[in-house]
């Protein structure tokens, strides 16, 4: 491996204009913007996670408006947010869907010399853990977090001399993080497919009837109902969420101090809880034995569970995968699935009778609103005919199955590439030469 050099990013910056802040004032406000043209890059395509750069939700300028701006970023360019959220981090890909970008008012951009360096191993860099830490203590601002030019071109920067190891490296880790990119495209189509067949079966009513035929459109009987004012097949009836499932509320008491100890307690938070009905563990807070005991003394989740927040994001709602068991923390409610199938019950969250109830019943308080545990026992479930809940839940089961396996597959997939980046980086692993048969 080449000699390791310990420089400032600014040593590796290209010649020119290679280090520039976004337009300033109101030269790109929103009278500028237009459906299409030169696409404007903002604070939402920029992550902290290693997603490089979201090539999409975008605002344009006119060609015009673009060239007067002087303010490009194309292919290999780094982008950082300078206010607000700062430590964000993206790069133009080599396969971005447009050929030129201008960077909004609360942005940088920085142009790597390519003599010098790979930009891709230089984006993984300053996407790490350490140089994220390292922004948010240079921070120059005092209400609003800002950072500045200068900031950026005196972070500090680790890499091999030779650039064909910088993008060995470089490649290494994009493999992962496409893989991992990979199965968060499959788990989108997995939980469409999901969410397409509750809808026919338990929206449209078109799951099959005796005889093979979609129910509705096949003249299949419906009646009124009265809790949820609209017709609903024959045979199927309402009950409430207590009649099928247990509502476990947390404890309501000081949250306990974060503590690693042995990394084997740990409590679910409100950020755990992603909007696409997933867990995400890979920041887990953990908590002493004695506080875990008394955390999950009321209930400790695992498979097929349902947590549910009560303040915050407001009745967001996950379900517990087959590799968690852990306690629930403040704010968050467990519903345990008994005499119902679970991922019948878990998809009919989402559904228009149990969201239409939720929002009829929450608390408006004088700040916030929140959908306590009174409100999640107060709900009323839809309940078929129970051959058809079964049939429907041998279907969906392995989706949601695969679905999960991929979610765990990612987690430790991140977990690789975090443990690999520093360890590449410092030249304590190196990426030896693929060996092809002759």
């Amino acid at each position: 491996m080449s000699d390791i050099k310990k420089i400032q990013l600014g040593d590796i910056a290209a010649p020119g204009r290679s280090v520039i802040s976004g337009p300033f004032g109101s030269s790109i406000g929103k009278r500028f913007f237009k459906d299409s043209g030169i696409p404007v890059i903002r604070g939402n395509n920029l992550t902290t996670d290693f997603k490089k750069f979201i090539d999409e939700g975008f605002v344009f300028l006119t060609k015009e408006k673009a060239d007067e701006l002087k303010a490009d970023a194309i292919e290999g360019d780094i982008v950082f947010t300078a206010a607000g959220t700062i430590g964000q981090v993206g790069i133009i890909p080599t396969q971005a869907k447009y050929q030129r970008y201008v960077i909004s008012n609360k942005q940088l951009r920085f142009r790597v010399d390519t003599q010098k360096a790979y930009p891709n191993y230089v984006y993984y860099w300053l996407a790490s853990p350490w140089i994220f830490q390292t922004i948010i203590n240079r921070n120059t601002g005092s209400t609003v977090p800002l950072i500045n030019l200068g900031i950026i071109k005196s972070l500090p920067i680790t890499l091999p001399s030779d650039t064909t190891e910088q993008k060995k490296i470089a490649d290494v880790l994009s493999a992962i993080d496409k893989k991992i990119e990979l199965n968060n495209r499959i788990n989108t189509e997995l939980e469409a497919m999901a969410k397409t067949l509750y809808d026919y079966w338990f929206v449209q009513f078109d799951f099959p009837d005796a005889n093979g035929k979609p129910y509705k459109s096949s003249g299949g009987k419906m009646v009124y109902n009265e809790v949820l004012k609209r017709e609903i097949p024959e045979g199927w009836k309402t009950e409430l969420i207590l009649d099928s499932c247990g509502v476990i509320d947390c404890l309501h008491s000081k949250k306990p101090d974060f503590l690693l100890d042995d990394k084997k307690h740990y409590l679910l938070q409100l950020e755990n809880i992603l909007d696409n009905g997933q867990v995400d563990v890979r920041n887990k807070f953990y908590v002493s034995k004695p506080d875990y005991l008394a955390w999950t003394a009321r209930i400790e989740v695992k498979h097929n569970d349902i947590v549910m927040t009560n303040a915050g994001r407001t009745a967001a709602f996950a379900q517990i995968p087959e590799t968690v068991k852990c306690g629930i923390g403040r704010n968050i409610t467990a519903i345990r699935p008994n005499s119902i199938n679970p991922n019948y019950f878990f998809l009919s969250l989402s559904g228009i009778d149990i969201q239409r109830q939720i929002l009829t019943n929450l608390d408006h308080g004088a700040f916030f609103k929140s959908f306590n545990v009174k409100g999640i026992k107060a709900l009323k479930l839809t309940r078929p005919m129970i051959e058809i809940e079964n049939k429907f839940e041998a279907l969906v089961s392995p989706i949601i199955e695969k679905r999960n396996k991929l979610v765990f597959e990612n987690n430790e997939l991140s977990k690789l590439r975090d443990w690999l980046l520093p360890m590449l980086m410092n030249g304590q692993v190196t990426v030896n030469p693929t060996t092809e048969n002759p």
